[in-house]
């Protein structure tokens, strides 16, 4: 046993960190302890005093306790420390975790790492385990901070404005998170205070503070008037989930949110205020149209759904009633907007193709869409194709249903999930309901396939192997048709 050796298992070493969120430090004095041989068991890292005391002096060291030693200096030629990318980054968030034996786990992780260089990758190791959920619980907290800082303007003595938030975080993520805040609010006067210190930035740099108390922030400004009337506006009683909005929206932070003290009454009414959306959109005593035209003109017309809104023309079905086939896609794309009629673009020529090589001829049956508008997003000069969501499938279904019972096909043809639920009002999978009949309340058969669209979305054996599969699912149909029609 050498010296070195001799005296590292003897000795205990007191490591004081300058500062409770100061991974460099930490860094440096576990790599010489490392290259020293001193094991984790004799070793004992220590924050400053008080709790939140970020700004203690660099490499301050602090009394010993009795039996302690100063750390041993560093071998004339040094090992080197293994300490993989993983750990690194999990280390770097786990560091920053309000308990005070991290830096001891930290330290004995790098230990094993110097024997085993793959430790990381063992999760079900009870240490690897617990680091994992430290840094998790820490990136939460930024998360957290992320969302729930709110500033209010304070208006200084020279006139300039000056923002002022106050937060309450679970660990040591200030200095840390001060980047994501000067990147966001980089032209703005700000200051977050929290009881573990503060941050102040003047537009080019950033200074440190004290802890500060609750009272030291503002407590509003004119402007959440304006927010909170804009909150009530937007809060949507059909889609609150009072569990979901608490794990994301814990409680603790609701006493820092101007829109926080309108959330129990809006809780309190949202299911009055449901019923009445219901009642409003009930489609019980509207008539149902008594020809396609009035179907074409009523969904010209409808708001039930947002999608109308986004200045699209609804585009109607065509063919005539009577059709024995009825094909179901998805919604017009960019080029049926335009044109006013169902699959003309890329998909609807693909489709084309398909149906003549299986006989089947479009003339005679009836095409249309699930939802009648077209729903997209801008991507500079282009508008670029957004699925519908159920919601506004299951609103569009009520005109679907009145196209249908007018033209009273034998077989609908659903091109694609958002199509099939437009019948059934239920998600399906086009995989499990393919190449099968599924008998509808009117005794019509429903067959799925995939949306013509999807093809073109694939390339080289993937789009043949899928091509083929569509070919075939249309082959099934023309030979169910022609035994249904005689």
């Amino acid at each position: 046993m050498t010296a070195m050796q001799h005296v590292s298992l003897g000795a205990h070493y007191a490591v004081h960190l300058p500062a409770p969120d100061d991974f460099a430090f930490w860094c440096e004095r576990a790599r010489g302890l490392v290259q020293g041989d001193v094991p984790p068991d004799r070793v004992s890292w220590i924050e400053p005093g008080g709790t939140g005391d970020l700004f203690a002096s660099e490499g301050h060291q602090g009394s010993l306790a009795r039996g302690e030693k100063r750390l041993p200096p560093p071998p004339a030629d040094p090992r080197p420390v293994r300490a993989s990318q993983r750990f690194l980054t999990v280390a770097r968030s786990a560091a920053l975790h309000s308990e005070r034996t991290r830096f001891g786990l930290l330290y004995r992780l790098l230990w094993r790492l110097q024997s085993n260089p793959r430790l990381m990758e063992d999760t079900a190791d009870p240490e690897v385990r617990r680091c994992e959920e430290l840094a998790k619980a820490v990136r939460r907290d930024a998360h957290k901070m992320h969302a729930f800082v709110r500033f209010r303007e304070v208006i200084e003595e020279d006139g300039t404005p000056h923002f002022v938030a106050w937060f309450e975080p679970d660990h040591h993520i200030l200095r840390a998170e001060a980047g994501f805040f000067i990147r966001r609010f980089a032209n703005m006067r700000w200051s977050i205070l929290t009881p573990r210190g503060s941050i102040h930035w003047d537009g080019e740099t950033m200074r440190e503070g004290p802890p500060a108390r609750r009272e030291d922030a503002p407590q509003g400004d004119p402007v959440e008037a304006l927010w909170r009337s804009y909150y009530a506006s937007i809060f949507n009683p059909a889609r609150l989930k009072v569990g979901a909005m608490l794990s994301e929206m814990p409680k603790k932070y609701w006493k820092n949110l101007p829109e926080a003290e309108l959330i129990p009454q809006l809780i309190a009414g949202a299911q009055a205020r449901e019923t009445a959306m219901v009642t409003a959109g009930a489609r019980a005593e509207r008539a149902r149209p008594a020809s396609l035209a009035e179907v074409a003109q009523g969904a010209g017309a409808c708001r039930d759904c947002g999608i109308a809104d986004c200045g699209t023309r609804a585009v109607a079905g065509e063919g005539l009633p009577g059709a024995p086939l009825m094909i179901i896609g998805e919604q017009p794309g960019d080029e049926e907007d335009q044109a006013g009629r169902p699959f003309v673009g890329p998909a609807g020529q693909l489709l084309d193709d398909h149906l003549a090589r299986a006989g089947i001829e479009r003339e005679a049956a009836y095409v249309t869409n699930a939802v009648k508008h077209f729903k997209f997003t801008w991507k500079g000069k282009h508008r670029l194709h957004q699925s519908p969501g159920a919601k506004e499938i299951d609103t569009c279904r009520w005109w679907l249903e009145a196209e249908r019972s007018l033209v009273r096909p034998r077989i609908v043809l659903a091109l694609g999930a958002s199509a099939a639920r437009g019948l059934l009002g239920r998600t399906v999978s086009v995989t499990r309901e393919r190449g099968r009949a599924i008998r509808l309340d009117d005794g019509a058969e429903l067959w799925v396939t995939v949306h013509p669209s999807y093809l073109l979305r694939l390339d080289g054996a993937a789009r043949a192997e899928q091509a083929a599969l569509f070919s075939a699912d249309l082959a099934a149909v023309q030979a169910r048709l022609a035994a249904l029609t005689g």
